[in-house]
């Protein structure tokens, strides 16, 4: 079973993260990892926060001479504000004037901070906030980075676009090369395949900039090149598309998620929903006449592209703040600011990227088995001969 963790508050010493269940001998490069990290910060839209950090990777452990070696994998991510907070969350008690300590008693709606306050019986949001912040998901596109590089091994690359922020939207489908080149730009705007549509993006965000407001929108990732048969349909648990949409939705201030052509198909006739089925005969494979199932029926991957939106509702930071109460006196207030973003849809989706990618890895894992590269290589060949004599 691959399974992994991340531990670090937003304004804390450091992130840290560890991937268990990687078999040994898969090349790993920190380049490629920092890489992806880069892909998180950039977009239209960042705030403060992304000016002062310049995420680089530390793996400590699992590592050696570039592949893994079968044990724990152990990335630290330095926060470089914490320079910054080390008088408000220092690990052991220290006398500090209340200023230094900067608590948060006036909750945002959307976030966390009153529920999570509530819920561990404390005076103000500062720690639920602290480890609430998708400052967390630093150390998700790590692991998703080094889980990409795995599953390069088996010919499945996994990528993502923006299809909508706000009401503009991308209307019309992306090609996996078009992703491809958008994953190799130097310079990110709002990581949409369609130039035209993407000004019209930078024009909601623009207006959300000038209103002091936050906007929303939708991703997609895509993942190319996935064999039929990952995942199950005699469980609940081991249903991919179930595994994938609590992956996608456990990314902050996402609240929903469609695999495929979900919407249009609730609206649709069965007729003009399913995918027909055909069989090449020179590839030895069965195929979709289209891919609205989004690369999953029953539970298991079909041979097609998996296709997952999530949509990402406005976060809840808000430069022109909305009514709250502060939890001090219960009287209204309005909620607090800390430094933030406007919008954060293309790095969401580089996000998307490393938890979809770190569920594929665990179907993949779960279907061949092995303790090291090589040996899975093996059963994945003898698989595909299985897969191509059917």
């Amino acid at each position: 079973m691959l399974r992994f963790e991340t531990a670090g508050e937003s304004h804390g010493e450091c992130l840290v993260a560890t991937l268990v269940g990687l078999p040994a001998g898969v090349p790993i490069s920190v380049e490629a990892i920092d890489r992806e990290l880069w892909r998180r910060q950039q977009g239209y839209g960042r705030g403060g926060r992304m000016k002062i950090e310049t995420d680089r990777a530390r793996i400590v452990s699992g590592v050696r001479h570039s592949k893994t070696i079968g044990s724990p994998i152990a990335i630290l991510l330095e926060n470089k504000d914490w320079k910054n907070w080390t008088e408000a969350l220092p690990v052991e008690e220290v006398e500090a004037t209340e200023d230094k300590r900067k608590p948060v008693r006036r909750p945002r709606p959307g976030h966390a901070d009153l529920a999570g306050s509530i819920k561990y019986n404390f005076a103000e949001a500062r720690y639920v906030l602290e480890r609430a912040s998708a400052r967390e998901t630093t150390a998700r596109v790590a692991l998703g980075a080094i889980a990409k590089q795995f599953l390069r091994e088996f010919g499945i690359e996994v990528l993502s676009h923006v299809v909508a922020v706000g009401e503009a939207r991308l209307e019309r489908a992306a090609s996996f090369e078009e992703l491809m080149a958008l994953s190799r730009r130097e310079q990110v705007l709002l990581n949409c395949v369609d130039a035209e549509a993407e000004q019209r993006m930078k024009a909601v965000v623009d207006e959300a900039y000038r209103t002091g407001d936050t906007v929303g929108g939708v991703f997609e990732v895509i993942a190319h090149g996935v064999v039929p048969g990952l995942g199950s349909h005699v469980a609940w648990d081991l249903r991919l598309d179930g595994r994938l949409a609590q992956a996608i939705v456990s990314i902050q201030a996402v609240k929903g998620v469609e695999i495929g052509a979900a919407a249009e198909g609730a609206a649709s006739f069965g007729s003009k929903v399913q995918d027909t089925i055909h069989y090449d005969r020179e590839g030895r494979r069965f195929r979709r006449g289209a891919n609205r199932a989004g690369g999953i029926e029953g539970g298991m991957t079909n041979g097609e592209d998996v296709v997952v939106r999530g949509m990402l509702k406005p976060i809840s930071t808000l430069r022109r703040p909305l009514e709250s109460v502060d939890l001090a006196t219960r009287e209204p207030a309005l909620a607090a600011y800390e430094r933030s973003d406007v919008c954060v849809v293309p790095a969401a989706g580089v996000i998307g990227e490393a938890m979809v990618a770190l569920v594929i890895a665990q179907a993949l894992i779960e279907k061949l088995g092995g303790d090291s590269l090589v040996e899975m290589k093996r059963n994945f060949d003898g698989y595909q001969e299985q897969v191509k004599n059917f």
